[in-house]
């Protein structure tokens, strides 16, 4: 038999797009048969060297095997793309398996690929592997293969993760440079305190004399941090790693998910993000065709704060009675009223999914807008901050040196 190579191809869709991947087979021919197989004729086929820098690398633990929202969003972007060209499911997810960056999520693609082929349904495939795909996506899927409309809803799928990347990003970015800032700051101050006020504490100490009380104060905090400074790092080591394990638990979430809508300053950008998430998410299972109280039960999981996830629930049984969509939602004072007002207007004139997309992208736009107020607000306020704390331990180490002529009498 011949050895299995890896080959890189291109291939023109029916849409006119230049789709690559890679596969491996015994040489060019077969490569070409079996893009022949799946209805796609090859644009150009080359061997990919294994020799070398050129092997790939996988490191555990670094990352290399996380599947990303944005991974996710490609998947179904590509997915709705592959079968609204008229490919079948199958083919597909087969071409999928092979072309998609991400090796974790590759790997997961061809087993769900290997039981849709054995007769499985697609939302089933994808429940299989809950810890990869979100609630949201699987239910939507499943209302797009009852309704036949699947294309559609993996367009909208992509829609709502991309929309979330963009959102995820923009905080990210945001809230970089006052992170940064505030790293630098507490290095600098550990290290003026470790390595610069020792030297000047030793000066002193052979001056003798009555040391002013600001310099007795930061000669006592350089001790104390020396003693200090390992159990503090084994401390912040050990914390992060109990959130990192703990962060979701629900005994936390009650606790800490309350504390963040009301925490000065950032709580209310904490509030925006959870009611567009809710939002969306709501308005794009509802235009997916997901049943009502399916979707209430989803997107309060997916707003990522239990206070929303409390609020959805009340919903919930408001509807299972009979009730308005809105009404409960005026009781819970996460929700802004205007918030309140459209979703009741789009529940009367039978455009919730319009009406919810409109509140997200204007909850989107808040969103943007407060982080850029914050960072603008933030910037200034910490470098004051850090002028502030540079500036008082400078004075507070040459205060004696201005009455040194009186320690050396």
């Amino acid at each position: 038999m011949a050895t299995a190579k890896t080959y890189e191809y291109a291939v023109r869709d029916k849409s006119g797009k230049i789709v690559k991947g890679r596969v491996e087979a015994s040489n060019q021919a077969a490569v070409a048969n079996r893009l022949r197989e799946v209805g796609l004729a090859a644009v150009s086929i080359s061997e990919v060297s294994t020799n070398g820098f050129n092997t790939e690398i996988n490191i555990p633990g670094f990352g290399g095997n996380k599947i990303s929202l944005k991974d996710l969003a490609i998947m179904s972007r590509q997915l709705a793309t592959m079968i609204d060209s008229g490919l079948s499911l199958l083919r597909a997810l087969t071409i999928l398996a092979e072309q998609t960056e991400s090796k974790a999520l590759a790997k997961v693609v061809a087993q769900v690929r290997n039981d849709v082929e054995v007769g499985t349904a697609f939302s089933t495939a994808l429940a299989k592997h809950a810890e990869v795909f979100p609630p949201l996506m699987i239910n939507m899927v499943k209302a797009g293969e009852v309704g036949g409309f699947l294309d559609q809803t993996l367009v909208s799928v992509a829609n709502n993760f991309e929309a979330e990347v963009k959102l995820r990003g923009k905080i990210k970015s945001a809230m970089t440079y006052p992170v940064v800032v505030f790293c630098v700051a507490i290095l600098a101050t550990a290290g003026m305190l470790l390595f610069i006020v020792p030297v000047f504490a030793g000066m002193f100490t052979s001056l003798g004399g009555e040391l002013p009380l600001p310099t007795k104060i930061l000669m006592w905090l350089s001790q104390a941090l020396k003693v200090a400074i390992l159990p503090l790092i084994a401390l912040l080591i050990g914390f992060s790693i109990w959130w990192g394990r703990n962060k979701n638990n629900r005994n936390i979430r009650e606790r800490v998910d309350p504390w963040k809508l009301k925490v000065p300053v950032f709580g209310q950008l904490f509030r925006k993000i959870a009611v567009s998430r809710f939002t969306r998410n709501f308005g794009t299972m509802i235009h997916a065709g997901v049943p009502l109280l399916q979707a209430l039960d989803i997107v309060g999981e997916t707003s990522g704060n239990l206070v929303i996830e409390r609020a959805a629930k009340a919903v919930q049984e408001s509807v299972r009675r009979g009730e308005s969509l809105a009404g409960p939602l005026s009781q819970h004072p996460v929700f802004p009223p205007m918030v309140v007002q459209m979703m009741a207007v789009g529940e009367d004139t039978g455009a919730l999914d319009t009406m919810l997309a409109k509140v997200a992208d204007f909850y989107d736009d808040e969103v943007e807008s407060t982080t850029e107020q914050l960072t603008s607000l933030i910037e200034p306020i910490m470098i004051v901050v850090i002028g502030a704390i540079v500036g008082s331990m400078v004075i507070a180490m040459y205060m004696p040196i201005f009455g040194i002529f009186n320690l050396i009498s």
